[in-house]
């Protein structure tokens, strides 16, 4: 969608949007039934949504490419994910409070383990706990490098964050990790003459850090990714008139929200927290963004039941969300993670939006094969998703003469 289009027919109203994505919600069927994750899942609440909706399969990006989480989810927001683009470094800085500057080079890391070949073992080093990553992100800071100012900060689990600071730095570098185990860590290297001067930086953080953890397995080594700059964009107040808040435990996600300006609200880290954060909430805004993160993880991890089981939590929820009365609700993934690939992959993501005035189809449950016969198609652009939520909620102005 168009952001300069879409803002001159948007209009006030007093009428509330739920976008709740359960992150890596898509999977694959096991063999030994042939359902997927969410088909498996015991979802009388969803379903039941779902039979009172329009539905279908919604695509993040384009036929056959496998999203990032950030364009997942800038998809949703109704922004190009192809145009606007920005690396998992800005959204971990944004989403952790760091006071970014102008020329700040970014990186998101995970702690991986490596063996004594410095090839990979496990690239998030047995998940270790935040705490252990505090530690170990207090001797990173040790680490010194000539004309920059180096900053390591935690995330959550494995996650770390590295932001450079000083003159002439450029973001323009390709990642380190080599999204693989087995594999050595990649070489940075410059995508760009004007990032030389970094990669040479880069470098040297890396062959300290190696130093530096030597004798703190499984988190031996680093694995850096999406290195950025923060870019200004539009926020969603400008380009939609929306008043939104983002419900989300992780600060990838928070940090995405804070980018398009919307309000981080505080909450728990349970589903069933995010959602009564929701309830007291809902009075204050127009559009509301609630991150699930566990099915992602789980589909990571190549754990079936428990993706199955956080989907099965989801559901105990819906009847405190559609107890609200909001005017619209969506209910999607910004991917698909199915646990027999252990990754993100291409499969377009089922997708429910119901309203007062939205034109039901024939769906009964909600899932991949139920989904793919319903009104919004196989394939439904996911940035078409936010302007057709305005529609249903009356935000939009008729269109010419």
């Amino acid at each position: 969608m168009d952001l300069d289009f879409i803002k001159t027919i948007t209009k006030p109203a007093e009428t509330k949007i739920v976008l709740i994505v359960i992150d890596g919600l898509g999977g694959l069927p096991q063999e030994k039934d042939g359902f997927t994750e969410l088909e498996t899942a015991k979802t009388p609440n969803l379903d039941k949504l779902a039979s009172e909706s329009i539905c279908g399969l919604q695509q993040p990006v384009n036929t056959g490419i496998t999203p990032g989480s950030g364009p997942g989810h800038l998809a949703l927001f109704g922004y190009n994910p192809i145009k606007y683009q920005v690396g998992r470094g800005v959204l971990a800085a944004l989403g952790i409070g760091f006071d970014l500057k102008p020329g700040d080079v970014t990186a998101r890391g995970n702690f991986c383990t490596i063996d004594e070949n410095s090839k990979v073992l496990d690239r998030r080093a047995g998940r270790i706990s935040t705490e252990k990553n505090q530690e170990l992100c207090k001797l990173l800071r040790s680490i010194e490098l000539p004309d920059v100012e180096i900053f390591v900060e935690t995330v959550k689990d494995h996650r770390l964050l590295l932001v450079l600071r000083g003159e002439g730095l450029s973001a323009k570098i390709i990642d380190t990790d080599p999204q693989e185990i087995g594999k050595k860590p990649l070489e940075p290297k410059s995508l760009s003459s004007e990032a030389a001067k970094t990669v040479g930086l880069v470098k040297q953080f890396l062959e300290q850090t190696k130093d530096v953890l030597a004798d703190h397995s499984p988190a031996n080594m680093v694995l850096l990714r999406g290195f950025s700059e923060k870019p200004n964009w539009p926020t969603m107040d400008k380009a939609f008139d929306l008043k939104s808040a983002a419900i989300a435990a992780y600060p990838m996600y928070r940090g995405l929200a804070r980018l398009l300006g919307m309000d981080l609200l505080e909450t728990g880290k349970t589903i069933e927290d995010e959602f009564t954060t929701l309830e007291k909430s809902l009075d204050d805004f127009d559009f509301f963004f609630l991150h699930v993160k566990g099915t992602d993880s789980a589909g990571e991890d190549g754990d079936f039941d428990r993706k199955v089981n956080v989907i099965e939590e989801v559901d105990k929820e819906i009847p405190r969300l559609t107890s609200l009365n909001p005017d619209v609700i969506i209910v999607t993934g910004d991917h698909s993670t199915p646990s027999l690939m252990k990754f993100h992959s291409w499969h377009p993501v089922p997708l429910l939006l119901w309203s007062k005035i939205c034109r039901a189809d024939n769906v009964k449950s909600f899932g991949e094969r139920a989904c793919i016969t319903g009104g919004l198609g196989p394939r439904f652009p996911a940035e078409d998703l936010l302007p057709l939520a305005l529609a249903n909620a009356k935000r939009l102005e008729k269109f010419g003469a």
